[in-house]
């Protein structure tokens, strides 16, 4: 299966303070190409303990965030008021149809469970040598509900009312009417594809907020590393030299201005966590101190001023 290719720059909803991504398409090509791998937080409602199969959205970090907008990847759209503009500037015929698909799937979603009530009547009253009686009654219930729901079409003055107006009941009196006395389930959408087009480009937005280890998280990030969130090892980051689905971390990696104190036990703890779990221990920050970005007492050099070390606890 040939590679999925994402027109860029594509959206990141900011939602809360929360970065996210909804499009699978635009999930599996931030990681494939950009080495940005996020956390799916999507769970199911009524199993919201599950954590296992996980899926969209994509929550990011804020530095991945900044960093595909920074690079010219991705750009930041107020979900929010995206939502309100393309719901209350969207034409007549758009709500027309938006209303009568919602309508259709509420009494779809009633046939259906409807039929299975009767299913479950049916098994037992077979039992009871009742039967046929069950059959041609759900036959004529059927029967009644199909030709109700195909007749039921919201009208024009329905249409006209503002989504968020709407009255606590279906938007088709017809279908909630029906002869058979079955009314349609009120659905709440999930997902606003394709009613609403892809959000603009907002150039008044602001870049995401990041914490003051952005520095190393971009630096690992140019040299190729793919980085997760290092709260379960008392990091910042795990560091991957690839894809988390193939590579075990390298790195337990914590960011540090490059003035800030620390506590040569902080050190200790970490270089033998690291040691432990069979990685390193990193520490790094941005050299502020000089504009030169060449480390001269050890030969190697640094992008944007940035230096990383490494520690690992030996026995002696």
């Amino acid at each position: 299966m040939a590679d999925i290719s994402v027109p860029e720059p594509f959206p990141i909803s900011q939602i809360a303070n929360r970065f996210l991504i909804f499009d699978v398409d635009a999930v599996t090509y931030a990681r494939r190409e950009h080495n940005i791998t996020g956390v799916l937080v999507g769970t199911i409602a009524h199993m919201s303990q599950q954590n296992v199969f996980l899926g969209i959205p994509l929550e990011l970090m804020p530095e991945e965030a900044r960093l595909l907008v920074e690079q010219g990847h991705a750009y930041i759209a107020d979900d929010v008021d995206v939502h309100n503009k393309g719901f209350l500037e969207m034409n007549r015929e758009d709500r027309l149809a938006f209303l009568q698909a919602m309508d259709k799937q509420g009494m779809d979603a009633a046939l259906n469970n409807q039929k299975k009530a009767e299913e479950r009547s049916e098994k037992a009253l077979q039992r009871k040598g009742l039967a046929r009686k069950v059959q041609e009654n759900a036959a004529r219930r059927a029967s009644e509900a199909l030709e109700s729901s195909s007749a039921a079409t919201p009208t024009d003055a329905e249409a006209d009312t503002s989504l968020f107006d709407s009255p606590p009941r279906s938007a088709s009196p017809a279908i909630s009417q029906a002869p058979n006395g079955l009314d349609p389930f009120f659905v709440t959408p999930t997902t606003s594809y394709p009613r609403l087009p892809t959000p603009p480009i907002s150039p008044t937005t602001p870049l995401p907020h990041v914490p003051r280890t952005y520095p190393l998280f971009a630096y690992l990030h140019s040299k190729g590393y793919f980085m997760t969130p290092g709260l379960r090892f008392g990091c910042n980051y795990t560091v991957y030299p690839g894809d988390p689905l193939r590579f075990h971390s390298h790195f337990l990696a914590t960011g540090l201005d490059w003035d800030e104190e620390f506590d040569l036990l902080d050190i200790v703890g970490g270089g033998r966590l690291g040691t432990g779990v069979k990685k390193a221990y990193m520490i790094g920050g941005a050299d502020t101190s000089t504009n030169d970005v060449s480390d001269k007492g050890s030969g190697r050099r640094t992008e944007d001023g940035v230096r990383a070390f490494s520690i690992e606890w030996a026995g002696l």
